[in-house]
């Protein structure tokens, strides 16, 4: 049985891949009616209708991918088909910029025609970004080396609409630091009548770039530079621009206050094309305003503010962490938007005047909205388990919401949802099943097609089971864990925490990943360790904006507490050996790792850091000061909340590990950690991965390798197995 359960976790790892894969080959994108999608395979591109399947048709085939002169087709990234469904522009030979493949060429192919055309002739190779059609389909825009271009379909002509554009100034596309923190991408917008673009100038020119060392790819090292302004300077100066294609002429919308002093992290066309609107933040993160700006002459005006105590969460309304879109209702009078103010995160309607009203009046968390239309909207949330998931939805003018999830399917339930609301492709997972992609119609749930994968965990499997701790603060924490294999009451065993602990994550979740450790090699219920994590105070859990905003100036210190004091309760478990404990985590969780090394010494023997902050004043500006405020105002919140001030303090094993191209969490946060544990005389073990990303992932054999060297560090310092 238990063999069975190890190929079925290899078969879920190897599916994630799969998944990973999917997403880079391909992008769903519906048919106009919501009732089909487009689908990219081996053979060509297919429309698949969902509701009868003999009516899918190939839209494409893989033999009209192939240039002229070429033998082998595109190798195609994703496509979107025309506002009159005749021409498709296809993303191919792609290359990855920063976390994705963003950059690359981009075709038309004319279905009248069966022509390819490779668009943006004359320009560097691969170096085209974020290509979209002209709302009537005869223009595409795009941009190239943080310029924007114009190109016309019917002689593929392009012009040039912004002449400035360099490494340090950044227009249609964002710098390293708004995309990592805000999810934004793609920085430029057509108006609804395809006469104007609207865009993002970003003046890069005061950052100062981070320098990684390539020692290993050439006779002589050489460094690459990283745009990335740390905690404590100034972001770059962003602004909005609106050019009109006939007369030429840019307009910059007159956004109040230093540019270098606040963000911009949302902005779309009014839907009559009279101007845009944006969110603007200040610099701290905590004062958000929704401002409007005349297309003509650029002006503004404020319809909406909205101030917080700790910071005002932008990213948490969106699946994926997308913020591009604007979620229109009446027409364009009014819109919705997503707000904690009230206790929890809700749903609220606000015209363009700035009047408000609340919508999901229940006293519980939204998660994330997944589909808005004229009479209802369907949101993500979970009342009464914070590590679970269930579909609900509400009427426009408000009211009650109602749980469109069965009331059996418990776990994670997500869904894609298709422009009409009518359908959606399902997944529900937990620690005991998985099922993919069944397509069901809602709001009924009626299943409609089965799932194309599922798993159901034998009844005597050993799964990861939920629990609840409550430590000597009053503080009630969810948790995980997974038990030894031929479990005996009687005996005693190690126990293996992992961490993360910071706002940007949550580790209980009750999904098909609870309670496996990808990075073990081998397993560590039949090797015989008792394995945990806890959820503390900070996490994005669904349980109230307190819950959450509580860690505000307090990272380092209020998450750290709660995960010592939450395993102290579990030490007094009678079949937990105290003498073993170990803990380990990932970036955030890395940091976490090495404060309860250095905090808490007497808890915890044993630690494996990953690619960890070990010094908050060295990471971005964006994450730190949204969580810890500007360390010219509290820097010794940033000290007190930083690895490094206990690093003195560290007694027990600690295995650090980290990628020499780290450009999220840069090395030198190791290699500043490794002078403090030499200057105290502490001894340790690490691991530097060459060149490798925050991801330690690049490389033959480098995954492999990592688990090899955690599995060995972990069973040599807290050997595994039961003790009488």
């Amino acid at each position: 049985m238990y063999k069975l359960l190890r190929l079925f976790l290899a078969w879920i790892a190897l599916l994630a891949l799969q998944v990973q894969c999917t997403r880079l080959r391909a992008q769903e994108q519906w048919s106009a009616d919501g009732n089909a999608y487009y689908e990219f395979s081996d053979a060509g591109i297919k429309l698949v209708h969902l509701l009868d399947v003999k009516k899918s048709s190939t839209f494409l085939a893989a033999e009209q991918l192939i240039p002229d002169g070429q033998q082998a087709p595109l190798n195609v990234q994703s496509f979107v088909v025309s506002p009159n469904g005749q021409d498709l522009l296809l993303f191919a030979n792609t290359k990855k910029v920063w976390r994705d493949n963003t950059r690359g060429e981009y075709w038309i192919f004319n279905r009248s025609t069966n022509k390819l055309t490779q668009l943006g002739a004359g320009l560097p190779a691969a170096s085209l970004m974020f290509a979209k059609f002209s709302p009537k389909g005869d223009q595409v825009a795009y941009v190239s080396r943080n310029n924007i271009y114009v190109e016309n379909l019917s002689n593929n002509q392009y012009v040039k609409i912004t002449e400035d554009g360099t490494e340090r100034m950044i227009n249609g596309t964002f710098d390293w630091a708004y995309e990592e923190e805000f999810g934004t991408q793609d920085g430029f917008r057509w108006s609804p009548d395809g006469q104007r673009i609207a865009y993002w100038k970003l003046d890069a020119k005061e950052t100062r770039h981070f320098l990684m060392i390539n020692n290993t790819d050439s006779l002589y090292a050489f460094t690459i530079p990283v745009e990335y302004p740390k905690v404590g300077l100034n972001p770059s100066a962003s602004s909005i621009w609106m050019y009109d294609l006939k007369s030429k002429k840019q307009v910059k919308v007159q956004v109040d206050g230093d540019p270098a002093q606040h963000y911009i992290p949302r902005m779309e066309w009014l839907t009559d094309g009279s101007g845009v609107i944006l969110q603007r933040l200040n610099r701290k993160q905590n004062e958000s305003a929704i401002i409007t700006a005349n297309a003509t002459d650029g002006t503004a005006k404020t319809i909406h503010r909205e101030t917080d105590a700790t910071w005002i969460d932008i990213k948490s309304r969106w699946n994926g962490g997308d913020p591009s879109g604007w979620d229109w209702l009446e027409n364009g009078k009014s819109f919705i938007w997503v707000s904690e103010k009230g206790g929890f995160r809700q749903i609220y309607s606000i015209d363009l005047n700035g009047t408000e009203k609340l919508i999901t009046q229940d006293a519980f968390d939204v998660i994330q909205i997944d589909h808005i239309d004229h009479e209802r909207i369907f949101f993500s949330a979970s009342p009464d388990n914070a590590t679970q998931k269930y579909l609900y939805e509400i009427a426009i003018r408000g009211g009650k919401a109602k749980r469109v999830t069965p009331t059996a399917n418990a776990g994670t339930n997500t869904y894609r949802i298709s422009p009409n609301g009518k359908l959606a492709f399902y997944n529900s997972s937990s620690s005991k099943h998985l099922y993919s992609e069944a397509l069901v119609a809602l709001p009924s749930h009626k299943q409609i097609q089965a799932p194309k994968r599922s798993y159901d965990a034998p009844a005597n499997a050993n799964t990861a089971t939920f629990f609840q701790v409550t430590t000597m603060d009053g503080v009630e924490l969810d948790g995980w864990m997974v038990k030894p294999n031929n479990f005996d009451p009687k005996k005693k065993y190690p126990v293996v925490f992992y961490v993360y602990g910071e706002p940007a994550s949550q580790t209980v979740v009750d999904n098909i990943s609870a309670g496996r450790n990808r990075v073990y090699d081998g397993d560590m219920a039949e090797d015989g360790y008792v394995y945990i994590s806890l959820e503390n105070r900070g996490a994005p859990a669904p349980k109230g904006r307190e819950w959450r905003k509580s860690i505000y100036r307090n990272i380092g210190y209020l998450n750290i507490r709660d995960q010592a004091m939450g395993a102290k309760e579990i030490l007094k478990w009678d079949f937990i050996d105290p003498t073993r404990v170990a803990v380990w985590g990932w970036s955030g969780g890395g940091a976490t790792t090495l404060h309860l090394l250095g905090q808490y010494p007497e808890i915890y023997q044993t630690g494996i850091s990953i690619a960890p902050v070990t010094n908050q004043l060295l990471y971005d500006n964006i994450y730190q000061e949204r969580y810890m405020g500007l360390p010219q105002e509290n820097e010794s919140d940033f000290i007190r909340g930083s690895a490094i001030t206990y690093a003195k303090d560290v007694r027990g094993n600690l295995l650090l590990i980290h990628g020499t191209g780290d450009d999220n969490v840069h090395y030198q946060n190791a290699e500043v950690y490794i002078n403090e544990l030499v200057k105290h005389g502490i001894p340790f073990q690490m691991m530097s991965y060459p060149n490798r990303s925050h991801s330690i992932n690049e490389g033959e054999g480098t995954s492999e390798h990592l688990a090899k060297i955690y599995t060995k560090f972990l069973q040599t310092n807290c050997p595994a197995g039961g003790r009488d």
